[in-house]
């Protein structure tokens, strides 16, 4: 019996437990919460490979969820677009942590998320702006995501600088987060990391998944949206410094 493999198995449906808990209260944070504890015990890459069926099916239904698909799609298609060019762009570093530079650069993408979900400055896009900035957002998230397997910078600040109504947004990180799964799961693919063997233990991941996220919407009926979030972005700030850190010393 491989007791390695057991402990890691463990592990791993323990973290999805836990960001589908994340998930569940505030509406985001699986694939970040996943990829960041996952990167603890495997490159990114690998980690990215487990999140590709949970995040895929949890983010359609999402995005079905909401109010008004097509209207979002004609708004936001230079930015889904500058996804998927951004994660072929970026292709060249799936599957590499060559010195841990793909963990580093994880790390540092962790930090300055939860430092901007800890700001309370506001930002705000103008309709002007938006057309110029959402291609360039988009491949930008895209390449982060090739790196790291986390497509949330600049991607959900950007969003949240839009002034969408909460519905709009939900659906719209739902519809973005579907887009760069696919995208990903695609070059992992193309470079061998998302194999059969892969895809099993991803589908299994999906159930702890779903059980933490139906758990975590439980929850959100009885605790401040705010101060979980509070809590998530500290979390999160103390797991990035960890991972940008940890092969300095």
């Amino acid at each position: 019996m491989d007791h390695g493999f057991d402990l890691l198995m463990v592990t791993s449906t323990l973290i999805f437990l836990l960001a589908g808990f994340v998930k569940g209260v505030i509406g985001l944070g699986l694939p970040t919460v996943a990829i960041g504890l996952l990167g603890l015990v495997m490159t990114p890459a690998k980690a990215a490979s487990l999140l590709v069926v949970p995040s895929l099916v949890t983010n359609i239904w999402q995005l079905v969820a909401g109010p008004g698909f097509a209207p979002l799609v004609r708004r936001f298609w230079t930015l889904l677009t500058g996804f998927c060019v951004g994660t072929w762009m970026g292709a060249g570093w799936v599957g590499g942590d060559a010195g841990g530079s793909a963990t580093t650069l994880l790390g540092v993408a962790l930090i300055a998320y939860a430092l901007l979900g800890l700001s309370k400055k506001r930002f705000m896009v103008s309709a002007q702006a938006e057309r110029r900035l959402s291609p360039v957002i988009g491949i930008a998230t895209g390449m982060i995501a090739a790196a790291t397997g986390v497509f949330v910078i600049p991607a959900v600040p950007y969003l949240n600088a839009l002034a969408l109504e909460r519905d709009e947004l939900v659906q719209v990180l739902g519809l973005s987060f579907t887009v760069s799964t696919i995208a990903l799961g695609i070059v992992l693919m193309n470079h061998g990391i998302f194999q059969l063997s892969v895809a099993g233990a991803s589908s299994l991941a999906l159930l702890p998944a779903l059980a933490g996220m139906f758990a975590g919407q439980r929850v959100r009926m009885r605790v401040r949206p705010e101060t979980f979030r509070t809590c998530f972005f500290v979390g999160i700030l103390l797991l990035g410094a960890h991972l940008s850190l940890r092969h300095l010393f």
